[in-house]
């Protein structure tokens, strides 16, 4: 079975949705259904329908969390001792050559990527041209536009 690496966060934050999934939002949709029931003719009840169609939706991304936690691989960078190298879990600030555009990112894992907050996948060009780099170095990333060279300014371990 292959591990997915995840951050302490982003398993924290599956958790949390799986523990409200579970302890808040089944039991609610469980209680909708009842309901619906009571109303009579179920092939005409559009709220019955709506009830067990979210019910599928809410049993669904439980198994989808809990296969996610299953596989997951939980790295601790802050346990990780700080060696300015470009890791899993890092937070980098990177420099654009052409423009000295400045832009800071922090590499997580698949499940938690989210550009808008600045977190890029692992797998991403990006990321894959920095891990194992070191402050102070110069990367090409290969984009659909063309290559693009980058500085990496700082590694924090945050």
């Amino acid at each position: 079975m292959n591990r997915v690496p995840m951050t302490v966060e982003g398993a924290e934050a599956l958790r949390s949705e799986l523990d409200d999934l579970k302890k808040v939002q089944r039991p609610a949709v469980v209680q909708a259904i009842a309901e619906a029931r009571e109303h009579g003719d179920l092939k005409e009840n559009a709220e019955y329908h709506a009830a067990r169609e979210k019910q599928g939706f809410i049993e669904g991304r439980i198994q989808d969390i809990e296969a996610k936690l299953s596989m997951a691989q939980v790295i601790d960078v802050k346990a990780i001792e700080p060696s300015g190298k470009v890791i899993f879990g890092t937070t980098v600030t990177i420099i654009r050559v052409e423009d000295d555009s400045e832009v800071t990112y922090k590499i997580v894992g698949d499940d938690e990527a989210d550009v808008k907050n600045r977190k890029i996948s692992v797998n991403s060009p990006i990321a894959r041209a920095l891990i194992g780099k070191e402050e102070g170095d110069i990367v090409v990333v290969n984009t659909p536009s063309g290559s693009v060279e980058y500085e990496i300014d700082t590694v924090a371990h945050i």
